[in-house]
């Protein structure tokens, strides 16, 4: 770690502290994620961080969101998780299989179930903290019944607010012209660091570029690889180390 990088997490930590909340048990490559977020300003960092503390006891007390209680969005088989592509994780997302929720709290909890599982999917016995998943949205034969324009949004705000620099980068394909409109509303959310890691492939130069860049061992067949799919609640996740 570059010394800036080393004053501004050493600041950070006492930020925290300040703030009532502690540090103790996170690593740097953890704080930096907070700090890069924020343009290296270690207030804004710390707020950051003992917000995300606070979300994180109120909404996952348990530390993990079970798979019962996200019981419904599992059934759509919508989400598929890959192997690693260059250390990150790739979760496929089938657009046509999603529907708006009913419950919104399901949903939300689906949504940190989600992301939760795919970023422990890269661990290695133990987290380091900089791990970050590749997302594909894939809007493949969506109708007007599956578009989910405030699915997308909390989506977003929930990567943006709680997993900062957890998305590596997020391809969407097979955009149809209707959905135009609704992307360019939900682009509206987006902070810049995160409209700057979406990727819309739209030719067969971007297609192959896309496959190039994930590999075809990582990809399924349907988007020009050698895998199978495999829906995240079939992935076992290996335990981590004490």
């Amino acid at each position: 770690m570059e010394k800036t990088q080393e004053v501004a997490v050493t600041q950070m930590r006492t930020l925290v502290q300040k703030l009532g909340s502690s540090t103790e048990n996170y690593g740097d490559p953890t704080l930096m994620r907070f700090l890069i977020a924020r343009s290296m300003d270690p207030e804004k960092a710390a707020k950051m961080f003992v917000q995300w503390r606070k979300w994180r006891a109120s909404f996952v007390p348990n530390g993990f969101i079970s798979e019962s209680e996200v019981k419904d969005q599992l059934e759509d088989r919508k989400i598929f998780l890959q192997d690693l592509s260059n250390g990150c994780p790739v979760m496929i997302i089938k657009a046509s299989k999603h529907y708006p929720a009913k419950d919104q709290l399901q949903y939300k909890k689906f949504v940190v179930h989600l992301l939760d599982k795919t970023i422990a999917s890269s661990f290695r016995g133990r987290e380091i903290g900089n791990e970050r998943l590749i997302g594909i949205l894939d809007l493949q034969q969506i109708s007007y019944k599956n578009v989910d324009a405030r699915g997308l949004i909390t989506g977003f705000q929930f990567l943006q607010a709680y997993y900062p620099e957890r998305l590596g980068k997020l391809f969407i394909l097979n955009m149809p012209r209707f959905f135009v409109s609704v992307w360019r509303m939900v682009s509206r959310f987006l902070e810049k660091a995160t409209a700057e890691k979406v990727v819309i492939v739209t030719n067969e130069d971007e297609k192959r570029d896309f496959i190039k860049e994930i590999g075809e061992e990582i990809l399924p067949e349907e988007y020009g690889g050698r895998a199978k799919l495999v829906a995240l609640q079939d992935v076992e996740l290996a335990p981590l180390e004490d």
